[in-house]
């Protein structure tokens, strides 16, 4: 189903540790809407799509949405590097450390794990897939948000691939939506 190439979609190559951004910037795997529950969502709803054109489409994106779980992983990971435990004590990640120590771990920014209540999955085509376009717009406006907290060019770079990326599958949901609903007026 699969062909994994063992490189990132979009290279992560962060000079600067700054664990108060990873902290931030954490919420992209584990959050509400964060990559993790785009993949799993996308996954899920592939199996009620009434053609293999929509069932491609979810499959598509569910995995592009791991493959940017990779580069938020490299991101978090990159920006604790070399993070001192009273570093992240500091900016409130001691709880986590206790449990993770350096490991990437999906969360939100406040530290709560990821919950499977996060991705919907109705069973009805057109329900989901307006789940999915507001998926999307709330993920690209998680990365606007988490750009604003930043001036950091190797920051910013891959959160600026990772919201077009959002956009573009919000524009592949509508397109699918907007093919079902013309379908259902027939």
């Amino acid at each position: 189903m699969w062909k994994y190439e063992k490189k990132l979609q979009f290279p992560v190559n962060i000079k600067n540790k700054n664990v108060k951004m990873a902290k931030y910037i954490i919420t992209q795997t584990g959050g509400p809407n964060g990559e993790l529950g785009a993949a799993l969502r996308y996954l899920n709803q592939r199996y009620t799509m009434p053609d293999d054109y929509g069932k491609s489409e979810l499959t598509d994106i569910a995995t592009e949405e791991f493959a940017h779980m990779e580069i938020i992983s490299a991101m978090v990971y990159q920006l604790l590097e070399g993070a001192s435990v009273k570093e992240l004590e500091k900016e409130g990640l001691a709880s986590w450390y206790t449990e993770h120590k350096n490991a990437v771990y999906p969360m939100n920014a406040d530290g709560i794990p990821f919950n499977a209540a996060y991705f919907a999955v109705t069973g009805d085509p057109i329900a989901d897939i307006m789940e999915d376009m507001a998926a999307e717009q709330k993920a690209r406006a998680t990365y606007e948000n988490l750009m604003d907290l930043t001036d950091d060019k190797d920051i910013l770079s891959p959160l600026s691939f990772l919201r077009q990326r959002e956009i573009i599958h919000f524009e592949r949901f509508k397109r699918l939506y907007e093919m079902y609903e013309n379908k259902k007026k027939k």
